[in-house]
């Protein structure tokens, strides 16, 4: 589940609207210029997202040096030259030089490989979002560049919202997805959208009542007739049993 929250200020001086986009960069190469605090940032959240990242720089924090030696990280211990963006699916550029910065940019562009200029998204492709992760629920918050403050702000307020239920109520949804497919039946979204009492679903999460608020999906759907065919409800209540017994 991925939720994005876009907070528009004004529109900024190149007049650019950001799409709002997730990349799959599991197993694909992602160079990281850089090698501070910043730099450290980014190459930990590509690596929680299955990438294969590349740092380029000359000067290695020691936390990514660690990376490094454990092999979590590809490296190369020296300043950022022409042609290291060979093979590349993103670039980040995040040192402390702007003429670095603006050289790995401008490269990106001539080779066709996404850039994120950190701190200047003026000569970025994408900028990267304030993020809640909760499990397979995501909340993005972007204030499309002007202020990360602001987005960092309003991402610390829903963090107090979206608890760890969401992640386990985003795995509760797939569940009976998959038993009402293997009925040979469809779910519309606005059908979805009337059958989660998320309030109710959510406090019964928080209170560890998971077969509970299970059971409360599968009904809202049934009772909303939006299970349909001949036995399908009974059908779908014997499979849910099945499920509940075998994971006791």
């Amino acid at each position: 589940m991925v939720v994005f929250l876009s907070v528009k200020m004004a529109e900024n001086r190149r007049g650019y609207v950001y799409y709002p986009v997730f990349l799959n960069v599991k197993g694909r190469k992602c160079v990281v210029v850089g090698g501070g605090q910043v730099a450290l940032r980014k190459v930990e959240a590509l690596l929680a997202r299955g990438a294969d990242v590349h740092v380029i720089s000359d000067d290695l924090s020691p936390e990514l040096g660690r990376m490094f030696a454990a092999g979590e990280i590809e490296v190369d211990e020296r300043r950022y030259q022409s042609g290291d963006l060979r093979g590349a699916f993103v670039v980040v550029a995040a040192t402390d030089d702007r003429k670095t910065n603006l050289q790995v940019a401008g490269e990106a562009r001539g080779a066709s490989v996404l850039v994120n200029v950190v701190d200047d998204a003026e000569h970025s492709d994408f900028i990267v979002p304030s993020v809640i992760s909760r499990g397979d629920v995501t909340v993005a918050v972007s204030t499309a560049g002007r202020s990360p403050a602001l987005a960092r702000k309003i991402r610390t307020r829903l963090e107090k919202e979206f608890g760890p239920e969401y992640a386990e109520l985003a795995v509760l949804v797939g569940e009976v997805r998959s038993e009402i497919r293997r009925t040979g039946n469809g779910v519309s979204v606005d059908d979805w959208q009337n059958a989660l009492d998320l309030d109710a679903l959510i406090d019964l999460l928080k209170n560890g009542e998971r077969e509970r608020a299970k059971s409360m999906l599968v009904e809202n759907l049934k009772n909303g007739r939006i299970i349909r065919g001949e036995s399908v409800g009974d059908r779908l209540s014997a499979e849910t049993a099945r499920l509940t017994t075998e994971d006791c």
